[in-house]
């Protein structure tokens, strides 16, 4: 399926994918960022903020944004890093990885610049293969060490699921793990729900988490599965009403039909030798609500990628 490029009123140029069975994501070359994701029916799977900034420099709040090679203010850097606000290349040789001629796909890339290299000096390549198929959106992130030194960078793929009432969402896979809350300084504690609800203000970085988590959206009788590889922490995020309204770009009621559920690599930094290449993989998919709901302890679950 060939990918299709096209400006959009912003100006901002955006790939679009589409396959046999109607689905259709769309990725911007401004941050290598998937902003939509819909299904056969063209229900739009992914949560975009109803006050997104759309002009750069500004991130854009919603879809799945990159976090690298910082993860929110944990090192020097500006929040979250700044290969969200970059633009991006599509990758003519997206080596080792299969040509994906067959697929509906797309290869981008980041390259270390002379303004970056003034903020964080070291020389990168950052990759991402986007890849849509029915009922399934693919994401592989690869970060090569292109400098003559050792470096270690932080990575997310921040996924803002687009879901009916966060009251009625529970996560599940994430029970008897740790981590750390960052609404209590980050100190470290250990997951006593049988599965994860939320009433109020959330934002927690659980760590050694199996490669498969279910988020269930009761009202929707739909369940988002995340499986991933390469990125063992998962933070979860909602900023409930009064952080909702003390951000900018985020419409005051928005924190209800979105929930954040990011596959990450926060607490142990990914070090890189000189021309090694680290490489992740996620896939999101969803199912009926009935397949996964109570399925997910992790105590059972197969520390293996599917």
């Amino acid at each position: 399926m060939p990918m299709n490029l096209v400006h959009d009123v912003d100006g901002l140029p955006r790939i679009i994918l589409t396959e046999p069975t109607g689905s259709s994501a769309e990725v911007l070359l401004y941050g290598g960022q998937v902003v939509s994701w819909k299904n056969e029916r063209r229900e739009e799977l992914l949560f975009m903020s109803s006050k997104a900034n759309w002009k750069p420099p500004r991130a854009i709040r919603g879809g799945i944004p990159i976090c690298f090679p910082q993860f929110g203010n944990l090192g020097s850097l500006e929040q979250h890093g700044f290969a969200r606000n970059r633009m991006w290349s599509l990758d003519s040789d997206p080596s080792p990885l299969p040509p994906a001629n067959n697929q509906s796909s797309v290869d981008l890339i980041l390259k270390s610049t002379e303004e970056d290299l003034k903020i964080w000096p070291r020389c990168f390549e950052l990759r991402l293969r986007v890849t849509l198929s029915a009922g399934r959106l693919t994401l592989i992130p690869r970060v090569r060490n292109t400098d003559n030194k050792t470096f270690s960078f932080m990575f997310t793929l921040c996924n803002y699921f687009s879901v009916s009432d966060i009251s009625e969402v529970r996560v599940e896979g994430l029970e008897t793990l740790d981590y750390f809350d960052n609404l209590n300084n980050r100190q470290r504690f250990t997951e006593q729900a049988d599965a994860i609800t939320f009433d109020g203000e959330f934002e927690r970085v659980y760590l050694s988490t199996p490669t498969k988590i279910a988020i269930i959206d009761h009202e929707k009788k739909r369940t988002f599965e995340l499986w991933k590889d390469g990125m063992p922490d998962a933070v979860v995020w909602n900023p409930w009403d009064k952080k909702a309204k003390a951000l900018q770009d985020l419409g005051d009621e928005d924190y209800q039909s979105m929930l954040c559920v990011d596959s990450a690599v926060i607490e142990t930094p990914i070090i890189l030798k000189p021309f090694e290449e680290w490489k992740g993989r996620q896939e999101i998919s969803t199912v009926s609500s009935s397949c996964c709901s109570g399925q997910l302890d992790p105590r059972k679950v197969l520390y293996g990628f599917h």
